[in-house]
């Protein structure tokens, strides 16, 4: 058995007050889903990243290959990055999509500006929820009116969220949402359409695991109210 002396006891405490061989703390959030979008024929895999209120100043993902596929630094800020999202490209071919982003555990370690090392863990699965179809508007659907408006889609089974998002591409005005899974109609807000102008609407099927199926389409609104 070691006595510490009146002196290795100092120490030893003034080591733990620093906090030297303190446990990694986990990061606020982290993600790696799948997402398809029906009518392009396209997949993307998208990675989440948060540190919580002090910024990121590395991020490092390592798929369940080995293979490390984010690295990510931003070394000359003194505030960091308090959330990282990252989307591959959309290939439309799956294939090599899926097999470079294998299904498994994805392990993310990071650090933030102040020196804190973080890390956590995020499952991919290449599992997908069915699409839904679009009930109102009809898709290309022309001479709709800007206010009153309701979009309407089919239910699907064993969903988390819908999202809705509304698009005006051309000034890039968006118009998103969050909907209960047991809903299957959203009311537009009065005061976001504009007479005459097309819009893209996608309405996005999203799993528990956060893997989404998008449908996508246009309509344009009536020339006058």
């Amino acid at each position: 058995m070691i006595r510490m002396t009146p002196i290795m006891t100092s120490a030893v405490l003034l080591l733990a007050f620093h906090g030297v061989g303190r446990a990694e703390e986990k990061f606020e959030k982290v993600g790696v889903y799948l997402e398809r979008t029906v009518e392009d024929q396209d997949s993307e895999v998208r990675f989440e990243a948060m540190g919580g209120n002090e910024g990121l100043a590395t991020l490092k993902v390592v798929a369940p290959d080995g293979r490390t596929v984010i690295d990510f630094k931003a070394p000359d800020s003194k505030l960091g990055m308090r959330q990282v999202s990252l989307e591959t490209p959309e290939p439309k071919s799956s294939g090599a999509l899926l097999a470079d982003f294998p299904e498994g555990a994805y392990r993310f370690t990071g650090s933030t500006v102040g020196g804190v090392k973080l890390q956590g863990e995020a499952k991919l699965s290449h599992k997908l929820p069915d699409a839904t179809s679009f009930v109102h508007p009809r898709p290309d659907e022309k001479n709709l009116p800007v206010t009153g408006l309701q979009v309407r889609w089919s239910p699907v089974k064993n969903l988390a969220v819908w999202l809705v998002v509304i698009e005006h591409e051309a000034t890039g005005s968006e118009f998103k949402v969050n909907l209960p899974a047991t809903t299957t109609a959203f009311a537009v807000p009065d005061g976001f359409l504009a007479p005459g102008t097309k819009y893209k609407l996608a309405i996005g099927a999203v799993a528990k695991g956060g893997n989404t199926t998008f449908i996508e389409t246009a309509f344009t609104t009536a020339a006058h109210k």
